[in-house]
C-alpha cells in the first residue's frame, strides 16, 4: 500500500472520489465546494499547465509530495512537513453514548463554521459528503467533528478531526476518531489520517490510540498569480 500512501490524493481522486473531481489525466483536484486539494500522476514532474485551468487566480490549493520550484505563474504561500499514519491497533471498544451524532446536509454549514475556527486542515462546504461524519452537539451547537475523506484501495483518510476550544480536554475528538474507526474496520477499510509534524499533541493522541506513522511527506499550500 505504500504506492499509494505515497500518492494518495491522486488515486482518489481519479478512483473512488472520481465524481467529486475535475481535471484530466495530466492533473486532477476536487471540485470546487470540496477541499481544495490538487494532485497529479507524478508528483516529481506536475503539469502546471494542466492544472491552472481548473483554478481561479489566488485560489489557494493543498498539493501534497511536491517539493520541486514554483513555476513562473505560481506561488507557494505555505510549506510544511505532514505525517501520514495508519492504524495498526485492535478495533476500539464500542461507544453507545447517544450524544454522537451522524451529520448530514443541513449540517454542512455548522461543520465549515467549526473548520473555519478550528483550521482543521482544508475543507469546503461540501467536504463533510465525502464520506460518513460525525460530531458532537451542544444544545444545537456543533462542538466537534471527525469525518471521511480521501479514499483509494481499501485505505479510508480519517480527517477534519477538531474540537471547538471552549471544549477540547474532553476527550471528544478520540471517540468521534474510534467511532470512524470502528466503522470502517467493520468495512474491512484500512483508517489513516495525516497531522502536521510540528502539531506534537495530535501526534501523541493518535499514535496512543493506535496509530504509528508510515511516511512523511511535503505539503504546500499553492495558489496561480
Amino acid at each position: 500500500m505504500n504506492h499509494l500512501f505515497a500518492n494518495i490524493a491522486w488515486h482518489a481522486l481519479v478512483g473512488p472520489h472520481s465524481r467529486y473531481a475535475t481535471g484530466t489525466d495530466d492533473a486532477c483536484r476536487y471540485a470546487r465546494g470540496f477541499s481544495p486539494i490538487v494532485a497529479f500522476p507524478d508528483v516529481e514532474s506536475p503539469d502546471f499547465d494542466a492544472l491552472a485551468p481548473l483554478c481561479e487566480a489566488g485560489e489557494q490549493l493543498y498539493c501534497l509530495g511536491w517539493a520541486g520550484l514554483a513555476p513562473a505563474d505560481w506561488h507557494i504561500d505555505a510549506e510544511g512537513t505532514i505525517v501520514k499514519m495508519a492504524w495498526k491497533a485492535a478495533m476500539p471498544a464500542m461507544d453507545e453514548a447517544p450524544e454522537i451524532v451522524q451529520l448530514c446536509a443541513q449540517h454542512a454549514s455548522q461543520a465549515l463554521e467549526l473548520a473555519t475556527l478550528t483550521r482543521p486542515g482544508p475543507f469546503g462546504p461540501r467536504t463533510i459528503e465525502l464520506g460518513e461524519y460525525f460530531g458532537r452537539f451542544e444544545g444545537q451547537r456543533l462542538v466537534a467533528m471527525a469525518g471521511e475523506r480521501m479514499f483509494a484501495g481499501g485505505l479510508r483518510e480519517i480527517s477534519g478531526v477538531c474540537t471547538h476550544t471552549d471544549f477540547q480536554g474532553r476527550g471528544l475528538a478520540r471517540r468521534l476518531v474510534a467511532t470512524l474507526i470502528r466503522r470502517q474496520m467493520g468495512r474491512n477499510e484500512t483508517p489513516f489520517l495525516h497531522v502536521m509534524r510540528d502539531n506534537g499533541p495530535a501526534h501523541r493522541l493518535y499514535e496512543d490510540m493506535g496509530f504509528r506513522d508510515v511516511q512523511e511527506s511535503i505539503v504546500r499550500v499553492i495558489s496561480l498569480r
